[in-house]
């Protein structure tokens, strides 16, 4: 099923039918309880103004979303890829002659795995 488009100038019109009703509604408030109709209408219009510019961020924000590329995923390492590497590290520290102990070189071979 297509999703139904509407055009730039339906859409305008459409907005403003939506904001005149929603300051007809306010003025009938209004009416009733004997308030200045002119400022009521104005806030009621501003109000679907605001509203309108939250509605377009959101889906704005949730386009954005769904286009976003997904996330990396970590790639399990087994203990033997770990050990090979912490054993590299070991042997490379013991010919440059830098100070360390195994679980120094263990921990270091699965940071430099998991990056």
């Amino acid at each position: 099923m297509a999703a139904k488009k509407t055009t730039p100038t339906k859409k305008a019109a459409t907005k403003k039918v939506t904001t005149k009703k929603v300051a007809k509604k306010a003025v009938k408030k209004a009416a009733k309880k004997k308030i200045p109709t002119k400022k009521v209408a104005k806030k009621a219009v501003k109000k679907t103004a605001k509203k309108a510019v939250k509605k377009a961020t959101k889906k704005a924000a949730k386009k954005a979303v769904k286009g976003a590329s997904p996330s990396p995923t970590l790639v399990a390492v087994t203990h033997a890829e770990i050990e090979a590497k912490a054993f590299e590290l070991y042997v490379s520290r013991l010919e440059t002659g830098f100070f360390g102990d195994q679980q120094g070189d263990w921990t270091e071979a699965e940071r430099l795995l998991s990056a």
